[in-house]
């Protein structure tokens, strides 16, 4: 029987508004997050992720402020990421109401980060994001808010975080995000098989057909961003397309 599946919004955070775009270019305004955070937990969210994409390009933390609001909305469970690169930024931004933290960029230029934060928060706490880029015939770890490719490939960078204590997978494609073509099933499947913690797609769901595929290839958490911030759909309504594929999920 399959654990019962999360679906989890996603809100990309740019000078403390939501943004999103097509493989982290071109943003566009999508809105306030508190607000945002709000109507998806209303709808059914399981969960919610704040990640500030300027953050570690503009090399500075994780707008605090808006943490606090988004918490002050929400009774669900929060992950925020962006800009972490010490054990300090983590312990701020779960004072400030967060669930869990999530980290790229410094995970890799630092593995041993993953297991300094696994040790004092708890692995529950630690999300390691792992965005990928398809070269040649394998996938490459993307960092910098995907301006840079490193060599490091994904499924053993994934089973190596795992080792150091991750307790979840961010995974991000970057050829799929913002693209409405659907997670990167390939991609999924060769990271899920790589690891027994959950793993969370992201990256180019644009219906509940793209959210069962993720499912199906070994997802325990769907994240969904442009669809809802467009309207063209809902948490609930994703959810009861779900249930009727056979997949469980929490109720509304």
């Amino acid at each position: 029987m399959r654990p019962v599946t999360r679906i989890v919004p996603c809100l990309d955070i740019k000078d403390g508004r939501i943004v999103k775009g097509v493989n982290f270019q071109n943003l566009v305004d999508m809105g306030e997050p508190a607000i945002r955070a709000a109507s998806y937990q209303d709808q059914g969210a399981d969960e919610i992720v704040l990640l500030d994409v300027s953050a570690t390009p503009e090399g500075r933390a994780h707008g605090i402020d808006t943490v606090k609001e988004v918490r002050e909305m929400l009774s669900i469970p929060l992950t925020v990421g962006g800009g972490i690169r010490t054990e300090s930024d983590a312990s701020r931004l779960l004072e400030a109401g967060a669930d869990k933290v999530a980290i790229n960029t410094a995970a890799v230029g630092n593995p041993s980060l993953v297991a300094s934060l696994a040790s004092t928060f708890g692995s529950q706490c630690t999300v390691v994001a792992v965005d990928a880029k398809r070269v040649a015939a394998d996938w490459r770890v993307v960092v910098e808010s995907g301006t840079k490719v490193t060599p490091l490939s994904v499924a053993q960078w994934v089973a190596d975080i795992e080792v150091e204590g991750a307790g979840e997978i961010l995974l991000t494609s970057w050829d799929r995000d913002g693209t409405s073509l659907g997670y990167d099933l390939e991609l999924l499947e060769a990271v899920t098989s790589a690891v027994s913690i959950p793993v969370v797609a992201s990256g180019g769901a644009a219906n509940s057909g793209h959210l069962i595929a993720g499912v199906d290839a070994g997802a325990s958490a769907v994240l969904v961003a442009s669809m809802l911030h467009s309207s063209r759909t809902t948490v609930d309504a994703l959810k009861r397309d779900m249930i009727e594929a056979g997949i469980e999920v929490r109720p509304c």
